[in-house]
Protein backbone atom coordinates (compact mmCIF):
# COMPACT_ATOMS: atom_id res chain seq x y z
CA UNK A 1 0.00 0.00 0.00
CA UNK A 2 2.84 2.20 0.58
CA UNK A 3 4.15 1.32 -2.42
CA UNK A 4 1.26 1.76 -4.41
CA UNK A 5 0.43 5.51 -2.55
CA UNK A 6 4.11 6.93 -3.36
CA UNK A 7 3.97 5.56 -7.25
CA UNK A 8 0.96 7.79 -7.04
CA UNK A 9 2.38 10.33 -5.59
CA UNK A 10 4.84 10.59 -8.63
CA UNK A 11 2.00 10.85 -10.95
CA UNK A 12 0.32 13.59 -9.55
CA UNK A 13 3.50 15.31 -9.72
CA UNK A 14 3.57 14.95 -13.47
CA UNK A 15 0.29 15.82 -13.63
CA UNK A 16 -0.86 18.21 -11.38
CA UNK A 17 2.54 19.47 -9.80
CA UNK A 18 1.40 18.08 -6.02
CA UNK A 19 3.06 17.39 -3.89
CA UNK A 20 5.82 19.60 -5.41
CA UNK A 21 7.72 20.01 -8.17
CA UNK A 22 6.38 20.61 -12.44
CA UNK A 23 3.85 20.17 -14.48
CA UNK A 24 4.52 17.87 -17.18
CA UNK A 25 2.26 18.57 -20.70
CA UNK A 26 -0.09 15.90 -21.20
CA UNK A 27 0.72 14.83 -24.66
CA UNK A 28 4.48 14.45 -23.42
CA UNK A 29 6.03 10.84 -22.97
CA UNK A 30 6.29 12.78 -18.52
CA UNK A 31 2.29 13.16 -18.96
CA UNK A 32 1.94 9.51 -19.90
CA UNK A 33 4.06 8.66 -17.76
CA UNK A 34 2.00 10.65 -15.02
CA UNK A 35 -1.50 9.35 -16.34
CA UNK A 36 0.04 5.75 -15.75
CA UNK A 37 0.88 6.36 -12.37
CA UNK A 38 -1.41 8.07 -11.01
CA UNK A 39 -4.30 5.86 -12.53
CA UNK A 40 -1.90 2.52 -11.64
CA UNK A 41 -0.99 3.65 -8.49
CA UNK A 42 -4.21 4.35 -7.40
CA UNK A 43 -5.59 1.01 -8.81
CA UNK A 44 -2.67 -0.71 -7.35
CA UNK A 45 -3.14 0.75 -3.75
CA UNK A 46 -7.45 -0.39 -4.15
CA UNK A 47 -6.06 -3.50 -5.05
CA UNK A 48 -8.22 -3.34 -8.02
CA UNK A 49 -7.42 -5.20 -11.45
CA UNK A 50 -4.01 -5.82 -9.55
CA UNK A 51 -1.92 -8.34 -12.20
CA UNK A 52 -2.87 -6.29 -15.65
CA UNK A 53 -2.19 -3.22 -13.65
CA UNK A 54 1.08 -4.66 -12.20
CA UNK A 55 1.77 -5.97 -15.14
CA UNK A 56 1.36 -2.38 -17.10
CA UNK A 57 3.51 -0.51 -14.36
CA UNK A 58 6.12 -2.87 -14.47
CA UNK A 59 6.82 -2.25 -18.09
CA UNK A 60 6.55 1.39 -17.64
CA UNK A 61 9.46 1.13 -15.51
CA UNK A 62 11.37 -1.33 -17.34
CA UNK A 63 11.13 1.44 -20.18
CA UNK A 64 12.13 4.46 -18.17
CA UNK A 65 14.67 2.68 -16.81
CA UNK A 66 16.31 1.30 -20.39
CA UNK A 67 15.58 5.08 -22.13
CA UNK A 68 15.77 7.76 -19.26
CA UNK A 69 18.69 5.62 -16.63
CA UNK A 70 20.76 3.74 -19.02
CA UNK A 71 21.58 5.82 -21.53
CA UNK A 72 23.76 7.51 -18.15
CA UNK A 73 26.19 4.40 -17.06
CA UNK A 74 25.54 1.21 -16.53
CA UNK A 75 24.68 0.72 -12.72
CA UNK A 76 21.46 1.80 -11.27
CA UNK A 77 23.58 3.56 -8.36
CA UNK A 78 25.60 5.64 -10.56
CA UNK A 79 22.80 6.59 -13.43
CA UNK A 80 19.89 7.58 -10.36
CA UNK A 81 17.72 4.20 -11.87
CA UNK A 82 17.60 2.71 -8.59
CA UNK A 83 13.70 3.86 -7.78
CA UNK A 84 12.93 2.95 -11.12
CA UNK A 85 14.22 -0.80 -10.82
CA UNK A 86 12.43 -1.12 -7.71
CA UNK A 87 9.54 -0.37 -8.57
CA UNK A 88 9.80 -2.55 -11.95
CA UNK A 89 10.85 -5.55 -9.84
CA UNK A 90 8.22 -4.88 -7.55
CA UNK A 91 5.22 -4.22 -9.63
CA UNK A 92 6.57 -7.58 -11.31
CA UNK A 93 6.25 -9.68 -8.39
CA UNK A 94 2.63 -8.37 -8.08
CA UNK A 95 1.56 -9.06 -11.65
CA UNK A 96 2.57 -12.99 -10.79
CA UNK A 97 1.49 -13.21 -6.91
CA UNK A 98 -1.70 -11.39 -7.57
CA UNK A 99 -3.73 -9.01 -4.66
CA UNK A 100 -3.51 -9.31 -0.99
CA UNK A 101 -5.55 -10.31 1.68
CA UNK A 102 -7.29 -6.37 1.89
CA UNK A 103 -7.90 -5.97 -1.48
CA UNK A 104 -10.77 -5.02 -4.28
CA UNK A 105 -9.78 -8.32 -5.78
CA UNK A 106 -9.99 -10.61 -2.95
CA UNK A 107 -12.83 -8.98 -1.83
CA UNK A 108 -14.42 -10.08 -5.34
CA UNK A 109 -13.10 -13.42 -5.42
CA UNK A 110 -10.10 -12.37 -7.46
CA UNK A 111 -6.72 -12.96 -6.57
Amino acid sequence: MVAAFLFLAHGTQKLFAFPGGSRAAITSLMGLAGLIETAGGALMLLGLFTRPTALILSGEMAYAYFTAHMPRGTWPIFNGGELAVLYCFLWLFFSAAGAGPISVDRARGRS
